[in-house]
This record gives structure tokens, C-alpha cells and sequence, in this order.
């Protein structure tokens, strides 16, 4: 089929449904059909893979089940297929019998579909968009290569869609921290506000470079590890990782701030750590009880700083996006938690970002900082880069 004309064929269909309000809701409709549609197609590659492979679905929920139309005038339409998906499909995909033993590559479509809907109100025009979808071809490389870059302007376009804008991070800056950063093959990298995954696809591109061996797919299989809050782009991230040809999109639909931080052990730590942080938030009294009382910052973006600073492997390395007042603010905790950070890490740059970069989401001016190693304090004397690309101007900071 031709991908270019797919999203306005989309857009055209929904754009006649009552249900379907704005482009955060028009992107979160297509993107649980295609997940489902994308999950089929990773489940045929899995059962030809190994013969152990059983489905955590039920026929039933299969997608030939109920949204392939074969041309034979036997497929849902209308309120037949709109009762199916409300009344069937989403109360069942939210409850699917899951555990421990569960693998990660069954787990994800539980927790895609705990806190996403349906929206469309008319199934004709339902089973319209399912067909566009359908044609997409997933088993060959060349279109679903193709798909993926249709799939980033669709989270491109999130920058426009209201509020949700502050999921999406643009690719130019995620691509320029990773290639900083140099992550290797073997190495545990982890956004632990991942949004739509910008930063781990980005380091995925880098790391499937590196691959040479069965050995190594392996390793590059479970190289990443998210945590996003938000439903909407935690099923946009796992989605994305799918068509990254990962197996097992190891998300979870959580909140990084809520695990107590003198909790963690060794397993809970990274090599690298990639992250645009919320900004601008506060988090409630109970949250902030999970950091030691000197560094409960009431801001969003300083706790996340926390939870980085005790989830990084010594000698690990850090890019992070940060804004202007997290350098500058002068509140007691935000000074411990800088104080923590110069004598607990080692900062070698700073690099200050011009307003357009995140236009039109936001005119917060943004800082973004690499932090590397931890537990090696900066030795005397030495020095961190502090640069101002809009002037491109450069300058050392002594420790």
C-alpha cells in the first residue's frame, strides 16, 4: 500500500465522528488499533519463532478474529463492532489474567489498555480506519521501516496537540544527548519520564549498529528500561519500541517519584540515564516523604534529579533537559540538591538551548546538562563547559 497519504486518510475518516475531540484524541484512537495491529504481527513472528509460544489471547481478541475484513461481507461494522470493542474488547484487554511469570511481551497489552478508550461513536466509520490500518504490511521490512517514520510525525504532531506536546522531545536534540553520551551494547539505559520514547529509540538507532551477533540482538533487546505516568503516551512508547523491533518493551505505566529512594539496590540502578523531565509540576506531600527531608524540593523536575542521581551506576553517564531554574533557583532544598550534585558527581557540560526548541509547547527557556559518572567527585582544579548555542559561545566553569 502507499504510507505517505495514510494519516490524511485517517484524519479524513475521523474527522466525520462525534466522539473524537482534538488531535490528542484522534492520535490516542489510531494508536490502540495499530498497537493491536502491530502486536499481531509480532505474535505470528513469535509463533514461528518457537513452538512454546501460546498468546495471552483469547481467540476471540485476535485481530483476525474481529477487525480483519476479509471481503467476504462477514466483518463487524457498525454497532455490531462498536458494542465488540466497548463492551468486549477494552474491558477484557484491561483484565487479562496477568503475574509474575508473565512475560514482559504479554504484560504490555494489559497495561497499554488500563487507562486508554475508545472514542469513535460510529463503528461504520470505526471499521473504515481498522481497514486503513489493516493494509499496512508489518512482516515486510521495508514498509514497516517506512511506517516508522510516518509513526514519528505522528508523535511529531503531538507538539501541537495541547497539553500533550509535553511528551514529545524533538529528535534532533534526543539523536545529539545520545550521540554525546555514546551508549554501548550491554549497557542499561533508562528515561524514567519516557513519554513517546524519543530518547530510547534514539538510543536504540545507535545501539542496533553495534550488532554482530545472535548474542548481541539479545543484549539490544533488553538495553532499555521506561517508566511514564500518563496513559496515553506510555501505550505511544511501547508502540514505538515494538516498531523499533524490540520484543520486550520493558515500559511501565508508573510513577518514577513513588518508590522511596533509600529503597533501591544495585537491580535498580543504570549505566545510562537519558531524560527530559516534567517541568513546571509540583508533586504532594506524600511523594516528596521519598527523598531525605533537605531535598524535598516541591518541583517536579528536582526530584526527578534526585531519583537520577540515586539510579545511576557508578562511573554511568548522564544527558538530561532541564530548565533555567533548576541552575538558578536559590529555595533551600534546590541549593542541596545542586550541592549534592557538584560533590557526588562529576558535571562536565552545560549546554543552554535557544527558546524555539521546544516552540510551540512552551517559552520556558531550557537548560539542558550532562552529567558524568557518579560517586567521583570532580577533582580539584578541573573544570565544566558552559556553552550558549544561540550565540555559539563557550566558556569553562572552575569547580
Amino acid at each position: 500500500m502507499s504510507l505517505n497519504n495514510l494519516v490524511k486518510r485517517l484524519q479524513d475518516v475521523m474527522r466525520n465522528d462525534a466522539g473524537i475531540n482534538g488531535d490528542a484524541q484522534r492520535i490516542e484512537q489510531i494508536v490502540w488499533i495499530l498497537f493491536l495491529k502491530i502486536y499481531d504481527a509480532k505474535e505470528q513472528e513469535w509463533e514461528l519463532i518457537s513452538d512454546d509460544y501460546h498468546s495471552i489471547l483469547p481467540d476471540f481478541l485476535r485481530w483476525e478474529n474481529w477487525a480483519k475484513d476479509n471481503k467476504d461481507g462477514k466483518a463487524m461494522t457498525g454497532d455490531e463492532l462498536l458494542n465488540f470493542v466497548n463492551n468486549d474488547l477494552f474491558p477484557a484487554l484491561k483484565n487479562l489474567p496477568i503475574s509474575t511469570e508473565t512475560p514482559m511481551n504479554q504484560r504490555i497489552i494489559r497495561a497499554a489498555f488500563e487507562d486508554n478508550n475508545n472514542y469513535m461513536k460510529n463503528g461504520i466509520l470505526l471499521r473504515q480506519v481498522i481497514n486503513i490500518i489493516d493494509e499496512i504490511n508489518f512482516e515486510q521490512y521495508q514498509e514497516r521501516h517506512t511506517f516508522g517514520d510516518i509513526y514519528e510525525n505522528i508523535l511529531k504532531s503531538l507538539q501541537s496537540a495541547g497539553n500533550a506536546g509535553e511528551f514529545y522531545t524533538p529528535r534532533a536534540l534526543t539523536d545529539f544527548m545520545v550521540k554525546m553520551i555514546a551508549p554501548k551494547l550491554g549497557e542499561r539505559i533508562a528515561d524514567f519520564a519516557c513519554g513517546t520514547g524519543g530518547f530510547l529509540t534514539s538510543a536504540l538507532k545507535v545501539l542496533e549498529k553495534q550488532i554482530q551477533s545472535v548474542s548481541d540482538r539479545t543484549l539490544f533487546n533488553n538495553s532499555v528500561y521506561g517508566i511514564e505516568k500518563k496513559a496515553l503516551p506510555h501505550l505511544l512508547c511501547i508502540t514505538n519500541l515494538l516498531l523499533h523491533d524490540i520484543d520486550n518493551p520493558n515500559v511501565h505505566h508508573d510513577n518514577a517519584l513513588e518508590k522511596p529512594v533509600k529503597d533501591y539496590t544495585e537491580n535498580d540502578k543504570f549505566d545510562v540515564i537519558l531524560m527530559n523531565p516534567p517541568y513546571g509540576g509540583s508533586e504532594i506531600e506524600q511523594i516528596k516523604t521519598n527523598f531525605p527531608s533537605a531535598l524535598r524540593s516541591s518541583e517536579t523536575a528536582d526530584l526527578f534529579m534526585l531519583v537520577i542521581m540515586y539510579r545511576l551506576k557508578k562511573n554511568g553517564r548522564v544527558a538530561i533537559v532541564l530548565p533555567d531554574g533548576f541552575l538558578f533557583g536559590t529555595d533551600n532544598a534546590k541549593v542541596a540538591i545542586k550541592q549534592k550534585l557538584m560533590t557526588e558527581m562529576n558535571l562536565h557540560t552545560v549546554i543552554r538551548l535557544p527558546h524555539s526548541v521546544f516552540a510551540p509547547y512552551t517559552s520556558i527557556t531550557i537548560t539542558f546538562s550532562f552529567l558524568i559518572t557518579q560517586n567521583q567527585p570532580k577533582r580539584p582544579g578541573s573544570t565544566a563547559w558552559i556553552c550558549q548555542k544561540a550565540t555559539k559561545t563557550s566558556r569553562k566553569l572552575s569547580q
